[in-house]
């Protein structure tokens, strides 16, 4: 063959597009798609995505239809990771980008399934911020100190916290509701040592000092203790 001739040969056959002869179900996930292309495997694909862009067998896909089916599947892997990491619990935007990056997601996948969860209300940092204070209120208080730290740790914004924790209000009930949970452990300690293991307790928990201690003080009363006898400077 003259080199004009194979120069001819090869351009004709790069320019020839592959075409679909088989589309089946994968056997272990039927979710999932097997594409032939020219007889042979061509690549897998989620099953919605290849009914989405109308698949059928006889069909030639050019090497951009093919780049765009597969970041069609993986935006489709990723979409399903972030909801399978929401079913635990609410997360906030940070979280599910750091776990998608984990699972090797590139930044392009990660913004576009992020996209598609925000638009769907299953990402929003808000109502994030709302339940992540409701549910340490509820099972484990924190101070106002400590919210704020774990807050920013999921990647928060500073204008959200500062909204959520204004709407708070005042924490001497969750100060007061951490250190009950503490007074049976602290049982056979005198009154002084109850107080100051208290309040440092309630300092731990992310309660300012003026807060932790008119709660440890509270406690302390309760369990029949004679708060009057005991000064602030001799704790």
């Amino acid at each position: 063959m003259s080199y004009s001739l194979e120069l001819l040969v090869r351009e004709l056959t790069e320019h020839i597009m592959p075409v679909i002869t088989a589309i089946e179900h994968q056997e272990h996930n039927p979710d999932r798609v097997n594409v032939d292309l020219d007889g042979r495997f061509g690549f897998g694909l989620d099953g919605l995505v290849a009914m989405a862009r109308g698949l059928t067998v006889g069909r030639e896909l050019s090497e951009a239809e093919i780049e765009a089916l597969q970041r069609d599947d993986s935006i489709e892997k990723a979409h399903a990771a972030a909801l399978n990491f929401l079913s635990y619990r609410p997360r906030s935007r940070r979280e599910i980008e750091q776990r998608l990056a984990r699972g090797g997601s590139d930044p392009e996948v990660i913004d576009a399934v992020i996209s598609r969860l925000e638009c769907s209300g299953l990402v929003d940092d808000r109502a994030f911020a709302r339940f992540w204070i409701e549910n340490r209120l509820s099972f484990r208080p924190r101070g106002k100190m400590a919210l704020r730290v774990e807050m920013r740790q999921k990647g928060l914004d500073g204008d959200i916290i500062d909204e959520v924790l204004e709407a708070l209000g005042d924490e001497e009930g969750p100060a007061y509701d951490a250190g009950r949970a503490k007074v049976r452990s602290y049982g056979s300690l005198d009154d002084r040592e109850f107080l100051r293991r208290m309040i440092a307790h309630l300092q731990r928990r992310g309660f300012a000092y003026g807060v932790a201690a008119p709660a440890a003080r509270r406690l302390l009363a309760e369990r029949g203790g004679d708060v009057d006898e005991l000064d602030e400077d001799s704790v």
